[in-house]
């Protein structure tokens, strides 16, 4: 794993900005940038559509994207949705930006929005929605040679970065060339700064046609290309956009909500009276990351999570959340000596991720603790029944939500999923379902397959007066927040095929215990029969990740078959699997869920998307055994 290397900013002698780093300069952007556009049969080529997709091979300072997006804003007939995928190695952090752009004081409404989007700067797929949700870039941080072959769209058109690897007259630019045209959508066209006939001759066997164009003015000529093959598109977005969703907990409610702001008409089933009442309805849950080392599977799952929820908090009103940071204190001193390796070697800036030392970990709490930890100072806390309640007011035209609804069973028709009751009436119909009903999904025979299981989870609530006062969310054996509404949460338990829902106070006697671990004398003295709390039941899978995707069909599937010919369910999708995590998975789960469903760009590398992929379970099934009954570390 390599750490990201942000472009440094600097200026020519006459006051042009460009990237010390790579040397990628920003010279007459605005002819570059028309180039590009016309040598793409832009804006001609989006009218009138219902999205196009572009992917550039370098960002730079951005003046490309910007200028596309100026000229969509512009163009009366454009298509409803942009799509702007960039790949790029060296990104400029936000402040560096901000100082660049204002050479460009033309673009100033757009780059004040850009800027204030731009994520962090840490390796991955980042997601910005801008122009209330018209435009999304998807920005991928990394190298090229390896991030092309990680992402899945199709794409329309191409601006390919003179100064990229792909321009570049490199012996592997051939390999990349054919990365293009695994990307390429029917029709798809290119435009390059680079003339160089080995560029030329790479395309052509990519089976890309190019045509070498005179320049704009003094501009050096491009190179314009049309991706010739006729294959069907693989990524064809729905005939019909309607769709069911089981389940108002924070996973249905997300998914609900993207699904509406993609355009879809949907309609909710809940079996309460009120969402958020299953394993969403504690008073407040944990936002933050998962760090390791070498930013394995989980971490990286749980940094891109982390960051989407963030950026779909900031975007709904009315959720109650609060960004008081959140301190992640080591068990032990072989952990906290983990936690120093993993900041040392992963390079995350700090406004993710910090290491703290121990007494400097006490002056942040106001009292002593045994070791230091992570800090991360933009985690926090957030109250899931808030979001869920929010994601679905957002969009009352197109989000329909039935409460005291219990779906019996369901039914495939020729054309539709129908939601049947138990007298067999139907609730709803439609071409798409999304089972979001949490640890309940098994019990339909569609999900009778799925390897969850429902984990009992105890929170405990202490008056606010009971302890001292905390700044901070802290982490160690359990979790520990600052006061919310007069109360403090800790916990929490988690017990594996436990169905009591009744509070226990051995349960509260245990949640203490961490307490008093983690911040020495902390909740002394407390009787934990005095004390209220909530119990709910988490769907966990086998490996901890989600399962989010198409739905396979076990009946279908063959000993040879591979993940992506497995047999799926037509129209059947699930969002499942979020166990004690719903808060951080819950906004890029049901990103990745829209995405495919609609065929965008999608917000995961490919191999993050497989991992979550419900199919995984079919073809591999688990090799280990399910974890104790009672997990003693599940953070």
């Amino acid at each position: 794993m390599d750490k990201l290397q942000p472009a440094r900013l600097a200026f020519t002698p006459d006051g042009i900005p460009f990237s010390a780093t790579d040397g990628n300069s920003a010279h007459q952007p605005a002819q570059a940038s028309h180039a590009l556009l016309s040598g793409n049969d832009l804006p001609q080529r989006w009218q009138n559509r219902e999205r196009f997709v572009i992917l550039a091979t370098g960002f730079g300072l951005g003046l490309n994207f910007l200028s596309t997006w100026q000229a969509w804003r512009d163009d009366p007939l454009r298509c409803r949705r942009l799509h702007f995928v960039a790949i790029e190695k060296h990104p400029f952090s936000a402040a560096d930006l901000a100082t660049a752009h204002t050479a460009w004081p033309e673009f100033a409404p757009l780059s004040g929005e850009l800027q204030a989007h731009w994520p962090p700067l840490t390796p991955g797929v980042h997601r910005l929605h801008l122009d209330a949700g018209q435009v999304t870039l998807t920005m991928v941080f990394g190298d090229i040679a390896t991030q092309l072959r990680a992402i899945d769209t199709a794409v329309d058109a191409f601006y390919l970065d003179a100064p990229s690897p792909v321009c570049a007259p490199e012996p592997w630019a051939p390999a990349l060339c054919h990365a293009l045209a695994r990307l390429a959508a029917p029709g798809a066209t290119l435009a390059c700064g680079n003339t160089d006939t080995q560029l030329r001759a790479a395309l052509s066997a990519a089976e890309f046609d190019t045509e070498a164009q005179a320049g704009i003015g003094d501009q050096t000529p491009i190179l314009t290309g049309r991706f010739r093959s006729r294959r069907p598109n693989r990524h064809a977005p729905p005939a019909t956009r309607c769709a069911i969703v089981i389940g108002a907990g924070i996973a249905g409610s997300t998914a609900a909500h993207a699904l509406a702001s993609a355009g879809w008409q949907v309609t909710v089933l809940e079996q309460a009276g009120a969402p958020a009442t299953g394993a969403s309805s504690n008073l407040a849950g944990v936002l933050r990351p998962l760090p390791s080392a070498d930013d394995n599977r989980l971490s990286r799952l749980t940094r891109a999570g982390y960051l989407a929820t963030r950026s779909l908090l900031q975007r709904l009103p009315g959720v109650r959340w609060n960004a008081c940071g959140v301190m992640h204190l080591g068990r032990e001193p072989i952990h906290e000596a983990q936690q120093r390796r993993a900041v040392e070697q992963l390079g995350w800036p700090p406004e993710v991720l910090q290491f703290i030392e121990r007494d400097a970990a006490s002056r942040r709490l106001a009292w002593p603790v045994d070791t230091g930890g992570w800090w991360f100072p933009n985690g926090g806390w957030v109250r899931p029944s808030s979001l869920c309640q929010a994601a679905l007011a957002a969009f009352p035209e197109r989000i329909a939500v039935r409460y005291d609804s219990a779906v019996d069973h369901l039914n495939r028709t020729p054309d539709n999923w129908q939601a049947l009751a138990a007298d067999g009436s139907v609730m709803a119909e439609a071409p798409v379902l999304v089972m979001a009903s949490g640890h309940a999904a098994p019990r339909f025979a569609q999900f009778a397959w799925l390897p969850q299981r429902a984990a009992r989870g105890q929170v405990s609530h202490l008056a606010a007066d009971a302890t001292p006062d905390l700044p901070h969310v802290v982490c160690k054996l359990g979790y520990a927040m600052p006061a919310i509404d007069g109360q403090r949460l800790i916990g929490a338990t988690l017990q594996s095929g436990d169905p009591d829902s009744s509070l226990r106070t051995i349960d509260h006697q245990e949640n203490l215990a961490r307490l008093n671990l983690s911040l020495p004398g902390f909740a002394q003295g407390i009787d934990p029969s005095t004390l209220g709390g909530r119990v709910g039941f988490r769907p966990m899978s086998p490996d901890r990740l989600p399962i989010v995707g198409p739905v396979p069909d076990p009946s279908a599937t063959g000993p040879n078959t591979r993940l992506h010919s497995l047999p799926r369910q037509p129209g059947l999708w699930c969002v499942q699997g979020y166990g004690a995590r719903g808060i951080v998975w819950s906004a890029l789960m049901a990103d990745l869920l829209v995405s495919r469903l609609e065929g965008e760009p999608l917000p995961l590398e490919n191999d993050l998307v497989d991992a979550v992929d419900p199919g995984r379970f079919i073809l591999a099934p688990r090799r280990r055994p399910w974890p104790p009954a009672t997990i003693r570390n599940h953070l």
